[in-house]
């Protein structure tokens, strides 16, 4: 039986089952970003936001994104004064180089005999060392008696969630100032609420194909990504249809100031109803009509320095692990 199988047959089979794994990893990326990691954060784009309890793992890194990574270094606060601090050469480099130097030359001199000279040169690089050894080790002691005056810089990743539950209120509930090395930014309740109101108003935007109404809540950046996805399913002859987006539970990751943009990026689990729809003949080809799915992601909002709650757009999407 297995030799009359012909070799057609089984490239068709093959590929078969190629294009139902296409269609596969077509259907699990049915949702408002395609489900990747997109977006700028400023100089934060490329590092991981604060894990939180609604994403306790840390988020996907972004995957696409206009920022580029020294845009983003250079974004950062204390990056000018970072990138002087390391070109300055060490106060005692130079030092320590003569005395290499030495070291080097006055062992030649000794294995190639050089005579008297040779013998001077040693005893004088001799003490040049021992007196440098002891110089750093009084600059040493001096500098860990003093040191206890000049604060530790805490790390964004050392903020720990607070206590959660699974209402919409606790989402409210966590507004506070939390961010890494830049001027932290306060979430009040009016911001958190703008936050879930434009996670479903985005969503619904996307599953009607309402490019307009994208372009009034996201940045331009992440409408093209949008745009994009939404023209590639048109000429695949499918529509994303999403409907009923709530959101389950969410918490602050980070929020900072950075020049005159301010950022603030939340954790959301939500739910919907999330289809991928042939347009010819209307037929259901992923999701469903009646069962939501659930996702998390990290969403990041951007506004002018001092702007109201209207003022945020999305900025940035990531996955969370």
């Amino acid at each position: 039986m297995f030799r009359n199988f012909s070799y057609r047959r089984s490239a068709g089979l093959v590929i078969g089952l190629l294009a139902g794994t296409l269609m596969v990893a077509d259907v699990a990326q049915a949702k408002v970003g395609g489900g990747s990691s997109a977006g700028s954060r400023g100089g934060r784009t490329y590092s991981a936001p604060p894990t939180t309890n609604t994403a306790p793992k840390a988020a996907a890194p972004v995957e696409r994104s206009q920022t580029s990574p020294s845009q983003a270094q250079a974004s950062r606060p204390g990056a000018t004064a970072a990138a002087a601090t390391a070109a300055k050469p060490s106060m005692f480099g130079g030092f320590r180089g003569l005395l290499l130097g030495g070291l080097i030359a006055g062992g030649l001199a000794s294995i190639f005999g050089v005579g008297a000279l040779a013998s001077v040169l040693g005893f004088v690089l001799q003490a040049a060392l021992i007196g440098g050894v002891v110089f750093l080790a009084y600059t040493w002691f001096r500098n860990r008696r003093g040191g206890s005056s000049t604060p530790a810089m805490a790390s964004a990743s050392s903020y720990a969630a607070r206590p959660q539950t699974d209402s919409a209120n606790a989402y409210r509930a966590s507004a506070a100032s939390v961010g890494g090395s830049g001027p932290q930014l306060a979430i009040k309740p009016d911001d958190f609420s703008a936050f879930e109101r434009m996670l479903g108003e985005i969503q619904l935007a996307y599953g009607r194909n309402d490019v307009r109404a994208l372009g009034d809540r996201v940045t331009p950046e992440m409408l093209s990504y949008f745009a994009g996805d939404l023209d590639t399913n048109t000429k695949k002859g499918v529509r994303n249809e999403i409907s009923d987006p709530k959101l389950l539970q969410g918490d602050l990751s980070e929020a900072w100031r950075e020049g005159s943009t301010e950022y603030a990026t939340v954790a959301m689990r939500f739910s919907l109803l999330d289809r991928m729809v042939d347009v010819s003949s209307g037929r259901v080809i992923s999701g469903s009509t009646t069962q939501p799915s659930e996702s998390t992601e990290l969403w990041t909002f951007r506004r002018p320095l001092n702007g109201q709650p209207r003022d945020w757009e999305l900025s940035a999407i990531q996955q969370a692990a």
